[in-house]
């Protein structure tokens, strides 16, 4: 059987993942459950205030690398809400042309944006999850922002850490990749805890109990490198987020004290 999380109705009593990260990048839409949630996070490592904040400037190098290399369509999947800096306003900075899908599976990030993206015709939300790669392209919203037939960056920052190898995440990214263009983007961060293996269970438990998702466990870093398999890393390839193209050099012991890896792959012809 499954542990994919059930999809319960927005409920201001139960901790939502989009909600706790709206709350660490300093937003206003969550909850007290959601509030209490993140304590208990940070109760544990208060470095994961400041660890949301490396994730956004990673993502914003990344579409911005991305829009100066000609890419103008993005695929974000990912529980966030569109209440902070989003792909679509950092891509269209570059290149005003630039479509964005957002997916998601959860109700709370659905809802929101929805009601915020509404008034950019070159930006849509749909519901799909990563584990459904197939339904996600078929899906109409998607095929009327998104062509398939012209490389494609997909972008899947921080949401792959929930999902238990059972649920097959390693194969539904293999399959979403197998399905776009030659010249197409995997952009991917994803939290390790090979720094702090004395946290990992008790961190991933607080997310089991909000996705209300009874297993899966943390990941070390080389086990999230197999999500690359068969693409070409951009440089510097796939390292913890702040040795990224650092605007000032960053020592592997700072940057790994953030302990969050990411990286972003093109699809070989």
């Amino acid at each position: 059987m499954s542990d994919e999380p059930r999809r319960p109705g927005v409920s201001a009593g139960t901790p939502s993942v989009a909600r706790m990260n709206d709350f660490f990048l300093g937003g206003k839409d969550n909850f007290a459950a959601d509030r209490e949630a993140v304590a208990r996070v940070l109760a544990l490592a208060p470095e994961a205030k400041a660890m949301g904040e490396h994730v956004q400037v990673f993502r914003e190098k990344v579409v911005r690398h991305l829009a100066q290399e000609g890419v103008t369509q993005f695929v974000h999947l990912g529980s966030w809400l569109p209440t902070q800096r989003n792909v679509h306003e950092m891509a269209q900075e570059i290149a005003p042309e630039s479509r964005v899908v957002y997916a998601a599976d959860d109700p709370v990030a659905l809802n929101h944006a929805r009601a915020i993206l509404a008034r950019d015709e070159r930006v849509g939300a749909v519901e799909g999850s990563i584990l459904r790669p197939d339904e996600l392209v078929a899906d109409p919203a998607t095929r009327r922002l998104i062509d398939f037939d012209r490389p494609v960056a997909v972008l899947i920052f921080g949401s792959l850490q929930y999902i238990p190898d059972g649920d097959g995440p390693f194969e539904s990214v293999a399959r979403l990749c197998a399905l776009l263009p030659a010249g197409s983007y995997l952009g991917i961060t994803h939290a390790v805890f090979d720094s702090r293996p004395d946290i990992a269970e008790r961190i991933a438990d607080i997310y089991r109990q909000a996705l209300q998702r009874p297993s899966g466990g943390p990941r070390t870093r080389d086990q999230v490198a197999r999500f690359f398999d068969g693409l070409e890393l951009v440089e510097p390839g796939f390292v913890y987020v702040r040795r990224w193209r650092p605007e000032s050099p960053v020592s592997e012991a700072e940057a790994a004290a953030s302990w969050v890896v990411g990286g972003l792959a093109r699809k070989p012809a």
